[in-house]
């Protein structure tokens, strides 16, 4: 089996619009609560000098009006606290895993801060109504966020439903990863000499070592790391990559240069280290070996003998196809990275073609060796990755097409063997696919 090809590329920038995401979520909620008791307190005063539009009401119906209102969003937001919670539970027993991925759960949060402030709105201002005053505008505001707040909540409860299914789950996973493979294996790398070994041997420079808590490397900051390096005339070889676990002392990798351990403008170590991010949870912004794992996950616990649902793995490989149709023609394997004058910097692995073959496929095969519809599905993807794969790449789906063949072997009926012996895009029922030649 031929080695991955070394490759250089300029840096990457590091995804932060999920970090963002992360931070608004609860954010909006409490500015959406902070607004409400706002508009609750200065719309009934300023209604005087606003043109009088809306619903009338005398001050007993505007009571009993916002009283229900804010019961009612009161109660319902009981409820889609409860919903959130027992939809993470649903996800949680397709892979733990999935809850960190899946962004709809944090908006959830916005939804819950929407439905509470139109219930502080409406107690604010039912605190204002007085037997000779009735804010009337302030109560059409109220019932106007009460549909508003419906819509929204409707909405949310729709994507919730396409998503708590597992072929939903593997297909809000599946359009993660176009992004994530963009981010860390952009398709412009070139390959390099190969005589660019040397000089980057991982134990021949400073060691980088990690000072913060432990954790997973979330992300490399290419960009920073580049500046200090370039800065300082050193090298980075780094020996961890996005999803590795470091703990306090853990050698990140070896700094390069005659600038590295002397001189007047030594190398800022702890700069240095603090470019590769660690957080509690893997992510998959620039981890794609990471969806990988996901997918893979979905389609083992479908195939369980608990839930014994071959279908749903179909699912999570059709977004494997996907996935891996886009990586077979990706730069992997070690990459050179440069700075702006062209001169690499930073060293750093990502797994080559083979290991993503693997932990995309064997752990689904050998739990659906005896589904007929995981055999004909799978059969169908390499034949489907074959096609665009470059020559060095193609053995290790040669080996599980002849693993397939093995696989069909083991059914006892001859009528099952020549069944799975097929090729199927829907596992069972679609239209024949014939083997691509090779």
């Amino acid at each position: 089996m031929e080695l991955e090809p070394w490759h250089t590329r300029g840096p990457v920038t590091t995804p932060r619009v999920r970090r963002l995401a992360a931070f608004l979520s609860p954010a909006v909620a409490v500015a959406t609560m902070a607004a409400a008791v706002g508009l609750g307190l200065g719309l009934p005063h300023w209604e005087d000098s606003l043109p009088q539009v809306g619903l009338t009401y005398d001050p007993g119906t505007a009571t009993t009006t916002l009283a229900a209102i804010a019961g009612g969003m009161i109660t319902l937001s009981g409820f889609v606290i409860t919903a959130v919670t027992l939809v993470i539970q649903t996800v949680q027993n397709m892979s733990p895993r999935l809850i960190g991925v899946i962004g709809h759960f944090r908006r959830s949060l916005a939804v819950v801060g929407l439905v509470t402030g139109t219930a502080v709105y409406a107690l604010v201002v039912l605190a204002q109504i007085r037997p000779d005053e009735t804010p009337s505008l302030s109560v059409t505001v109220a019932v106007a966020l009460v549909v508003v707040d419906t819509a929204v909540l409707l909405q949310s409860l729709t994507g919730l439903r396409h998503l708590v299914t597992g072929g939903g789950l593997a297909r809000a996973v599946g359009e993660l990863m176009a992004g994530s493979i963009d981010a860390a294996l952009p398709p412009d790398g070139t390959a390099v000499a190969s005589g660019a070994a040397d000089g980057w041997a991982s134990g021949s420079g400073v060691p980088l070592v990690h000072t913060g808590r432990p954790g997973t490397v979330r992300s490399i900051d290419e960009r920073r790391l580049l500046r200090i390096a370039t800065g300082r005339d050193a090298r980075v070889s780094l020996t961890v990559g996005p999803g590795d676990h470091v703990g306090e002392g853990t050698v990140l990798g070896y700094v390069h240069g005659p600038t590295a351990s002397h001189g007047p403008r030594p190398v800022p170590l702890r700069r240095l280290a603090s470019c590769v991010r660690v957080d509690r949870v893997r992510s998959i912004g620039q981890d794609p070996a990471y969806g990988l794992r996901l997918l893979a996950d979905i389609a083992i616990r479908a195939l369980s003998p608990a839930v014994n649902d071959p279908t749903t793995a179909v699912q999570a490989l059709d977004q494997i196809e996907e996935t891996l149709v886009r990586l077979v023609t990706r730069p992997l394997g070690v990459t050179l990275v440069t700075d702006a004058d062209g001169t690499p910097r930073l060293r750093q692995s990502a797994p080559g073609w083979p290991e993503l073959v693997s932990l995309a496929l064997d752990e689904i095969l050998d739990y659906g060796s005896a589904s007929l519809q995981v055999v004909r599905r799978v059969r169908v993807l390499l034949d489907t990755i074959a096609a665009v794969a470059p020559d060095h790449r193609r053995a290790p789906l040669a080996e599980r097409l002849a693993l397939m063949s093995r696989l069909a072997r083991t059914f006892r009926d001859p009528l099952l063997v020549a069944v799975a012996e097929g090729a199927d895009r829907q596992g069972l029922g679609g239209v024949g696919a014939p083997s691509n030649p090779r």
